[in-house]
């Protein structure tokens, strides 16, 4: 699955996502794009979305969209909490549909 991490995601943790292609903001030159042209754009190349913004599904009409996103919800957006994630990550992705949002937490 191609793969996009949302720039407020830290960008090591692509180094845990194995067996998928992965790709940040900045690799993609997207750094300054806002999320509702940030989604058109990765859906545009990408099956699954990764952000920890939590609002995402409130400010974004997410059903006509060619992509899958995910937020991650650990206790805070350190890299050490969200690699507590990668386990549950690995198996949303494969489960991931277009249009869709699903949360990822600790719990």
């Amino acid at each position: 699955m191609k793969v996009f991490l949302d720039e407020c995601v830290d960008w090591r943790l692509s180094r845990d996502i194995v067996g998928h292609e992965v790709k940040t903001a900045r690799q993609m030159g997207w750094t300054a794009i806002k999320n509702g042209e940030l989604l058109t754009l990765a859906s545009e190349d990408f099956d699954v979305f990764i952000t920890v913004d939590r609002n995402l599904a409130f400010q974004q009409n997410l059903t006509d969209l060619s992509i899958g996103v995910i937020v991650l919800e650990a206790k805070t957006n350190r890299l050490a909490d969200l690699k507590a994630l990668i386990p549950k990550l690995l198996l949303s992705i494969q489960s991931a549909r277009p249009g869709k949002i699903e949360q990822i937490g600790e719990g």
